[in-house]
């Protein structure tokens, strides 16, 4: 699957993954942080700044670590990767893409009245 594809498929199965009022607001708290980390990763590496890399991947560990336990809580459990290359190329597009579109779509919002 290529990327434009990965977003397709997150996109129409996300409301199905993501009921739970914990996990509803796990994500909310969570995935800005994963992306600050996300930034900050970036910062330190164009400043070579080890210290920095360290925490930002400690971060964004933490972010996922605690998503997964809001995840625990959904009544669907999500879709299970293939592999590295998959976890790493879905996190990051959920993180960074999907997540922030279902929060300004709205449904994040409808997600949460409906449970």
């Amino acid at each position: 699957m290529n990327i434009s594809d990965i977003l397709e498929w997150q996109w129409n199965g996300y409301s199905k993954y993501h009921n739970s009022h914990i996990n509803l607001w796990v994500h909310i708290f969570t995935v800005p942080v994963f992306i600050l980390g996300t930034f900050t990763l970036l910062i330190s590496v164009f400043n070579f700044n080890v210290f920095s890399l360290f925490f930002s991947v400690i971060i964004m560990t933490t972010s996922i670590g605690i998503q997964g336990f809001g995840h625990s809580k959904e009544k669907l459990p999500a879709e299970s990767f293939t592999g590295a290359k998959d976890a790493l190329i879905r996190i990051f597009l959920e993180q960074l893409y999907t997540f922030p579109k279902f929060v300004i779509s709205g449904k994040w919002y409808l997600a949460l009245r409906n449970e």
